[in-house]
């Protein structure tokens, strides 16, 4: 069997070695040698690694959907996405400049941009519900947040790398305080609103995955922390997801009217504006013809 594998051609060759590393390549490809516990490892998490980043790359596609279709984003707070969106950039940008491994934090590039069209979705549909079109007071909120968005972005790819290391430190509270005005929100609504549980549960399965990698591969104890911090408040959130799963729809019904329910019962019935003329109230003329019949029994 090695004698196959030492014969794969350049472009397997390659990126195999592109992947984990020559050392692991000729290790595992190669030698076939299935002992070497760390190369294994390192593999795994390699995979683990690349598969989060395509993950990643459409994990809030759904939410983006639910919001589009609705026309609105009830249920979803924009204080926290605001604050996750930039702990995610924060992340982003730290192991970027400390060249980490792409496969160890990708999946925040594209976390940051979806975040950030969210967060602007929130801004449009929380002032102009339901509707199709912008109002003149929506159009300069939305422009001035993405324009602040652009900012920050250049911002943190300029920054001294030893300024990105408080800031990575202060991701931990960011992580906590963008979870819980949504966890508060859903609380109080006792619904997830529009909140996806696609999103929900692909974010809890790659917060378990990045402890793995970056474990194997970076060892850094500040994304670690980081990492276990949002996996809490994920299951936190999934946790009332669950919990109040088909909650909007029994109050979508008992916010509609007695009256237009019992016409949807009873479809032969008449409006209510109908049966209230059915019993008029008695003319003057027929109070009077009573009292002069009155006169003449006397």
């Amino acid at each position: 069997m090695t004698a196959i594998t030492r014969k794969f051609t350049w472009f397997i060759k390659d990126l195999g070695i592109s992947i984990v590393g020559e050392k692991c390549y000729v290790s595992l490809v190669e030698n076939l040698n299935i002992s070497d516990v760390e190369c294994i490892k390192y593999s795994l998490s390699k995979g683990i690694g690349l598969g989060i980043v395509v993950g990643g790359s459409i994990m809030k596609v759904p939410q983006l959907l639910l919001i589009v279709s609705a026309r609105s984003a009830r249920g979803l707070s924009l204080p926290a996405y605001v604050l996750e969106t930039l702990a995610y950039a924060i992340t982003l940008a730290y192991s970027y400049r400390n060249e980490f491994p792409f496969s160890t934090y990708g999946e925040n590039l594209f976390l940051t941009i979806q975040n950030a069209v969210i967060t602007l979705f929130i801004l449009y549909y929380s002032s102009t519900p339901r509707l199709t079109h912008a109002s003149s007071s929506t159009l300069p909120k939305v422009a001035f947040a993405a324009v602040a968005m652009i900012v920050c972005g250049i911002a943190f790819a300029f920054l001294p790398t030893a300024t990105l290391a408080p800031l990575q430190l202060a991701t931990l509270p960011l992580s906590l305080f963008s979870k819980l005005p949504q966890i508060q929100q859903n609380h109080r609504a006792k619904s997830t609103g529009q909140l996806s549980a696609f999103a929900v549960i692909a974010q809890i399965g790659g917060c378990l995955a990045r402890l793995f990698t970056t474990a194997t591969e970076v060892g850094d104890p500040l994304v670690s922390a980081g990492f276990a911090l949002a996996l809490v408040l994920n299951c936190v959130v999934g946790a009332q997801m669950y919990m109040y799963w088909g909650k909007d729809e029994k109050e979508d019904v008992a916010r509609v009217p007695i009256a237009v329910q019992e016409q949807e019962k009873v479809p032969w019935q008449a409006p209510a504006e109908k049966v209230e003329v059915v019993i008029p109230p008695h003319s003057p003329t027929r109070r009077q013809s009573g009292r002069k019949w009155a006169r003449k029994i006397d």
